[in-house]
């Protein structure tokens, strides 16, 4: 199976520059992205990527069931429980990203001698994320 590997880093407004990798990524069956410009790239496998994506699209499924239950009136509960199995979802999705990136990436910057900014970037991320 051939690997879809990307290169992205964030630009000004939340917008996301992505481009194909190089073949050599492709044959490596692995999936690349920079969190800023000029920063280290990470690398993570086609099967992580696959998962997290497979995993996205249920949510965007779901979500759009709930959408037709409330174009629906469906009762409110019922819609609020299937707002709460999103929560769920969603916060699982942030979990496997957050355990790869611990277990890849920051492992990789301390090899690398780039664990301050690696770690820099986590806090921000996750100061971001956390309510």
């Amino acid at each position: 199976m051939e690997a879809k590997p990307l290169t992205h880093s964030t630009a000004p407004h939340n917008q996301k520059n992505i481009r194909p990798s190089s073949q050599s990524d492709r044959q490596n069956d692995t999936h690349s992205h920079t969190h800023q410009e000029g920063g280290v790239p990470h690398v993570h496998s086609e099967d992580s990527l696959r998962q997290i994506v497979n995993r996205l699209s249920r949510i965007e499924g779901h979500i759009r069931g709930i959408k037709t239950m409330v174009n629906e009136s469906r009762p409110c509960p019922e819609v609020l429980i299937q707002i709460a199995a999103v929560r769920g979802a969603i916060d699982r999705v942030a979990r496997i990203i957050l355990d790869e990136h611990l277990s890849e990436c920051v492992v990789r910057a301390t090899k690398e001698g780039n664990i301050d900014e690696e770690i820099a970037q986590l806090k921000a991320a996750l100061d971001r994320f956390l309510p």
